[in-house]
């Protein structure tokens, strides 16, 4: 759980201090996010190799060294003295925290029981599900307390714990030395096909809307070779003795109905995780730490689900209909999100934060469980990796998503109230919300009147508030849709019973 989190927690600390590095390293704020893609394109390149890795060169073998390797990074990281260092260290480090989550998941899986894997996926969950809410609150202390690079420093301590606890704690089972004692050919073109479609399909959705999307040539080029990139690569794995990825787990129609309820789970989850820091300190002027203060009940819900969860799978109830009633929950939590304005006090903002992180914290134990359980043990890395791979993956199509829509939508809305808005809505709806945050306000109308270019700045700014208020609201009105029409999804899950074997399902 040390090293699962430790990777998740580095994709989203970071976020907050980037304005800060920019000033270190005199960057644009176009070249300073190459710090975030750079991390994801190494991460999501490197997911899916990783039970082939573990299954050639031994899982506790792997595991550790990526703990290390992580570790290492890490320091580079924070004592980077240029751009381009900390590009390439920010590589070294997603490449090496990739193996952390399908590892951590495989040999949790492989350790515990069937009856208490319910159980050991909700105690590892808490650090995973708790990261990313933990990462922008804990990023925005430490930059404005201590400095930016010890968002970098504080994973040494931590890390080389967890490395300890890998090497003192794990071992590899029998039938994993075995299959690396049989392991013969290196699938070279099956590792290119799936770095090249990987590598270039997170770089178009990290960076696409920067570029206008396929106005861009590049993207469209970049897109093109994706596709061609990954269809080669179905092809070959198909055909190729020892593949990196084992295509035919996707013939269980379990672990296929799991994979698709947890990509879009991780949709609207990472898209609200984004949506919420935005709303907050654009719309609401919040500051980086009031607004990670604000994210923070997630975490406590999600704390509560999944305590929840590993005492009810504990004590051998059936939690499917969990995963039903999460989705319900998300979309309330979305749907009171839908309905925020720029008036709107912060107590009033923390319940369906709380609310939502009750919601996935009851769906992603069980789905873990439920789609690791129907593989058997000897192909549980290649699972785990597989899996991962498309969690990964719904996650970057997820913030893609919605930072297109809120753009758009955003667009869309200004243009109709530019045309139709009145000078007495807007001052109506700029008076409203001043009022309801207890904001001094000056009047617009007052401005207009005498012809003070103040107020129609004011009026321009009232109408593009509204407009991106309004854009949000869409957004969270979408996301509620989305999780409530998974709702009857846990039907399609099969219990797996203590005594059963996993290949039955």
């Amino acid at each position: 759980m040390l090293g699962a989190t430790l990777e998740v927690l580095d994709t989203s600390i970071v976020n907050v201090c980037l304005p800060h590095m920019q000033g270190s390293f005199s960057a644009s704020t176009d070249e300073i996010t190459w710090v975030l893609t750079s991390y994801i394109v190494a991460n999501g390149i490197m997911i899916p190799l990783t039970g082939w890795i573990s299954g050639r060169f031994g899982r506790k073998r792997y595991f550790l060294f990526s703990v290390l390797v992580f570790v290492v990074a890490s320091g580079l990281c924070g004592a980077a003295q240029s751009l381009d260092q900390i590009v390439v260290f920010r590589l070294i480090q997603g490449a090496a925290g990739a193996a952390m989550i399908p590892s951590s998941q495989a040999i949790l899986m492989e350790t515990f029981p069937p009856a208490e894997q319910g159980l050991a996926m909700a105690m590892w969950g808490v650090g995973l599900m708790v990261a990313p809410v933990l990462g922008p609150t804990l990023g925005g202390w430490i930059t404005d307390n201590w400095n930016w690079r010890w968002n970098f420093y504080i994973n040494l301590p931590t890390g080389i714990l967890a490395a300890t606890m890998v090497y003192t704690f794990v071992h590899d089972p029998a039938f994993l030395k075995a299959s690396r004692a049989k392991a013969r050919h290196i699938d070279y073109l099956g590792i290119a096909y799936l770095a090249l479609g990987l590598g270039l399909l997170q770089i178009v959705l990290d960076r696409g809307q920067r570029a206008d999307w396929f106005s861009s040539a590049w993207v469209t080029i970049f897109t093109a070779a994706s596709v061609i990139s990954l269809t080669l690569l179905v092809f070959h794995e198909l055909r190729f003795p020892e593949p990196i990825l084992d295509l035919s787990i996707l013939k269980i129609p379990t672990f296929d109905y799991s994979v698709v309820i947890i990509m879009v789970m991780v949709l609207v989850l990472y898209g609200s995780n984004l949506l919420n820091p935005l709303f907050f300190q654009d719309l609401l002027g919040y500051t980086a730490w009031k607004s990670g203060l604000a994210v923070m009940p997630r975490g406590f819900g999600t704390l509560c689900s999944m305590l929840l969860i590993g005492q009810l799978s504990r004590r051998g109830v059936d939690t499917r209909w969990l995963v039903g009633l999460g989705f319900a929950v998300v979309a309330y939590a979305m749907w009171s999100m839908a309905h925020w304005t720029l008036g709107v006090a912060m107590t009033n903002v923390l319940m369906p934060i709380f609310i939502s992180g009750l919601g996935s914290g009851l769906i992603f134990p069980t789905m873990s469980a439920a789609t690791l359980s129907c593989v058997e043990r000897e192909r549980m890395g290649y699972a785990a990796s597989l899996y991962n791979m498309m969690r990964n993956t719904g996650s970057a199509i997820g913030i893609s998503m919605v930072s297109n829509l809120l753009n758009s939508r955003e667009q869309i809305h200004q243009s109709y109230l530019v045309q139709h808005v009145t000078v007495f809505d807007a001052w109506r709806l700029d008076h409203g919300a001043a009022m309801a945050r207890g904001a001094p306000h000056l009047s617009l109308m007052q401005g207009l009147i005498n012809g003070n270019p103040q107020g129609f700045g004011m009026l321009y700014g009232t109408v593009q508030a509204q407009a991106s208020l309004m854009a949000y609201n869409d957004i969270y009105r979408l996301l509620a849709v989305m999780a409530f029409l998974f709702v009857p999804s846990f039907l399609l899950l099969k219990k797996l019973n203590a005594g059963s074997s996993a290949a039955a399902h």
